[in-house]
């Protein structure tokens, strides 16, 4: 498929989203250069390496197996060829406030018997719901996430009209959803957690997103051996292959349409490429580096956006063991619902926070030295919040108390290495508007064709991807969205 040959395409970006696009253009014959701002590949998917640690500063969970395999197998190959998988059991430990803990495991026999220890009937409920999950993640997938269905004449389909019975009934939020199935909390907020990494919250997201139940228990969790940079390395190194030039260091300043293609400049280089698709972030594309002209959306645009959470960060290097936590462990109070307030409705650090540890060292004895184990804490908080250093130290203070006593692991006198990231450095590392940690909220508002478009409708030639258009936010679905970015590009411009 040659279908570009001879076209000069820029790429800013290089997170999941660029470096997917960056492959798919090139398979369709463009000469691609990536830019990226920063010193290593993979955006917000970026590495810390600090004496003999190595940390996933950004996504840890690896899910949706069936998004990379279908994404490799487009080019011929299997993400076996780039990097190894090991499945996690448990997928991930839960530790409630109240003292209780329980295992999120690879087996729905234990998991319905789980369930039905905490609620009767449960367990049967489990297995309908789950039933249900699965038929809705293969409609989505198949008609609405796979199918860039990113503008209104996109929905004039009959297999919209055919689907559309599954969208109807979705269009409430997955509290309603959830409540309608289980009463008992806590089997709420297993069925619910993944929310935070969709950058919602259980009152604000479409029940459309029960098909992450699907993901967590029929497709399960996995670790990538080395890491999530290990899946980055890998999607380069596929475009590497396919001919994708790359750049770091190359902070993009403009982005400007010229009669014959465009003007893209940095510090040190001017390129004319025939197109550009931006992976930046999106609000910081078409305000800082686009002219006013050139702009689809203006500044009261952007300020009436619900952006996801921004993320308080510990990442630890720890002398011994860490044990009870698992490789990924949650810890949620009895009531969430003040936390998710603190950070949608009054934003403000949470006094009772929910939140994550991802301990890689317990399955990859490569990512720490001999004797040390390897974490690191994030706290969903309020995108644009005050993170200086006095409340990034007491809230550390009382993040670090809280995981000794609702754990039992103590790390306050083991930490070797430490390092913080918050809203600022989101800000100052990725230009993410207010600090967003993942991109814009899968709200009913911002859902689907209500999320910015791939396309530029204000400038011919130029296409967005990310976390910000369709469909949406974490690592499977950017992928999508550099194919979605592509095969516009492809499509307009032949």
């Amino acid at each position: 498929m040659t279908r570009l040959a001879g076209s000069d395409v820029i790429v800013v970006g290089a997170g999941f989203g660029g470096l997917s696009a960056a492959c798919f253009l090139a398979d369709a014959g463009a000469n691609v250069h990536l830019l990226e701002k920063n010193d290593q590949l993979g955006g917000r998917a970026s590495r810390l390496e600090k004496d003999g640690f190595r940390f996933d500063m950004g996504p840890s969970w690896y899910m949706m197996p069936d998004v990379f395999e279908r994404f490799f197998d487009h080019f011929d190959r299997t993400p076996e060829e780039y990097y190894s998988l090991s499945h996690l059991d448990p997928h991930y430990r839960m530790f409630f406030k109240d003292g209780d803990q329980v295992d999120i495991r690879p087996d729905n026999d234990y998991l319905r018997d789980l369930f039905e220890s905490y609620e009767d009937g449960a367990g049967e409920v489990f297995d309908d719901y789950l039933a249900t999950s699965q038929h809705h993640y293969e409609t989505a997938m198949e008609k609405f996430v796979y199918e860039d269905r990113s503008r209104l004449r996109d929905w004039i389909d009959l297999d919209v009209v055919r689907a559309a019975p599954v969208g109807l009934q979705l269009i409430g939020s997955m509290q309603s959803h959830v409540e309608d199935y289980f009463d008992n909390p806590k089997l709420q907020q297993i069925m619910q957690y993944t929310l935070v990494f969709l950058g919602g919250s259980p009152k604000n997201t479409p029940a459309l997103y029960n098909i992450m139940s699907h993901v967590d228990f029929n497709l399960g969790v996995y670790y990538p051996d080395g890491g999530l940079g290990a899946v980055v390395d890998g999607v380069a190194e596929l475009g590497k292959e396919l001919g994708v030039t790359y750049e770091t260091g190359a902070a993009v300043s403009e982005i400007t349409r010229r009669k014959n293609g465009f003007l893209v400049e940095t510090e040190s280089e001017t390129y004319n490429p025939d197109y550009v698709v931006s992976n930046a972030d999106y609000r910081h594309t078409e305000q800082e580096l686009l002219p006013e002209h050139e702009r689809q959306y203006d500044a009261d645009y952007w300020d009436k956006r619900t952006y996801a959470p921004s993320a308080f960060l510990i990442y630890m290097g720890v002398e011994g063991d860490v044990e009870p936590l698992a490789h990924h462990t949650l810890v949620l109070p009895e009531d969430w619902d003040p936390h998710f307030d603190q950070i949608f409705e009054e934003p403000s650090w949470p006094d009772e926070p929910a939140y994550y540890i991802c301990a890689p060292s317990k399955t990859d004895d490569t990512v720490a030295p001999d004797g040390h184990s390897n974490l690191f804490v994030l706290v969903p908080i309020a995108p644009g919040l005050h993170d200086g250093d006095q409340v990034r130290q007491e809230y550390r203070e009382k993040i670090l108390a809280d995981i000794a006593d609702h754990t039992g692991v103590d790390l306050r006198d083991r930490i070797v290495v430490e390092e913080q990231f918050s809203v600022s450095d989101f800000g100052e590392r990725y230009n993410a508007t207010e600090g967003t940690a993942l991109g814009l909220a899968h709200t009913l508002r911002q859902t689907s064709l209500l999320r910015p478009s791939n396309r530029s409708s204000a400038v011919d030639g130029l296409y967005f991807t990310g976390s910000f258009t369709t469909p949406g936010i974490g690592v499977p679905m950017c992928l999508i969205s550099g194919e979605h970015a592509a095969n516009a590009l492809i499509e307009d411009q032949t």
